[in-house]
């Protein structure tokens, strides 16, 4: 019981620490969100040990969010780096204590580029906080570590002024869905937004069709050979007719009906669900969920069947649907 409670103590901590920020949101972060969404370049973050990962994490915040970041470890610029740093950047620059010796060495050297300097900061009095342009207020009252050693709460604070600017700064530029997708293609933003239905269907030869007038064999033979699950049954003209599906020969089966004299046209479920291939694969996947069925007719302007899309296609390529019972 004990390690639960000081568990729980250090999440109260560290939990006060960020609701302290509320009242810390000043005019300085409103100078430091305007300077930023002003500047032609890049935002350069920069920090030491536990704040240079705090650093770290703010530039990818940044860079998913519309802001193009880079990290500045400081060791590293006094031997090559600063020369990543331009004029038309601004600089981040995250200290606990603003006397970081390795933070502190930098600033001359940034007013010498004539870079603006953000800090976010425990301590707005000290010499880094006196020479930004904006000292952002990241103090905290204590750390959760008993020796007041270990950055805990302090580092959260300032990762949580991070996170503020970032989607200020997000909002400020009218980043949307899209453009958020635009940076995530691989995640699941991405494909909802990007991944089209003709990307994933199947198409030529491989859909399985049929014409009206085939037997009821020659019907489960393509829906066999497809492994979809149905076949589309086809007019003399090559228009879509219907669908025939596993759960449709399934359901004949249970009739008392001379099936070897039956048509795919005389089985088939008439003006199926389809869709265009220009279509989200989202949208494909939702159909199937409001429709409880696992796949989809892809046709085209004269409603000719040119592909087929199925639900296990669909979650291969990252996109999870909520059906359940189907077919």
């Amino acid at each position: 019981m004990d390690s639960i409670e000081r568990g729980r103590e250090v999440v109260r901590i560290e939990a006060d620490a960020v609701k302290g920020l509320e009242t810390k949101i000043d005019g300085a972060f409103a100078g430091a969100v305007d300077l930023i969404a002003k500047i032609s370049g890049r935002v350069v973050v920069t920090g030491m040990g536990k704040s240079g990962l705090i650093a770290r994490k703010i530039v990818a915040t940044m860079n998913s969010t519309g802001t193009p970041s880079i990290f500045l470890h400081p060791s590293d610029a006094v031997h090559g780096d600063l020369g990543m740093v331009r004029t038309e950047d601004v600089v981040i620059c995250i200290s606990k204590s603003g006397d970081t010796h390795e933070v502190l060495q930098l600033l001359p050297m940034f007013k010498r580029i004539g870079v603006p300097i953000i800090s976010i900061i425990g301590n707005k009095d000290s010499k880094l906080g006196r020479e930004s342009d904006f000292a952002l207020d990241a103090s905290v009252e204590q750390e959760a570590c008993p020796y007041d050693l270990a950055p805990t709460a302090s580092t959260t604070a300032a990762l949580a002024l991070g996170d503020a600017l970032a989607i200020v700064l997000l909002e400020r530029k009218d980043f949307t869905e899209e453009n958020f997708a635009l940076y995530h293609p691989g995640g699941n933003i991405g494909k909802r937004l990007f991944l089209k239905v003709e990307e994933l269907m199947v198409r030529g030869k491989d859909i399985p069709k049929v014409s009206t007038s085939a037997s009821l064999k020659e019907t489960i033979l393509a829906i066999s050979s497809g492994r979809l699950g149905a076949t589309c049954v086809v007019n003399p003209s090559g228009e879509l007719a219907g669908v025939v599906t596993d759960g449709d020969l399934r359901r004949l089966l249970q009739k008392d009906l001379n099936l070897t004299t039956m048509t795919a046209g005389e089985v088939m479920t008439s003006n199926p669900k389809v869709i265009k291939p220009n279509m989200l694969a989202v949208a494909a996947i939702e159909e199937m969920e409001d429709f409880n069925i696992t796949q989809l007719i892809v046709i085209d302007d004269s409603r000719k069947p040119i592909g087929m899309v199925h639900l296990h296609d669909l979650v291969k390529a990252g996109l999870s649907p909520k059906l359940e019972n189907h077919e």
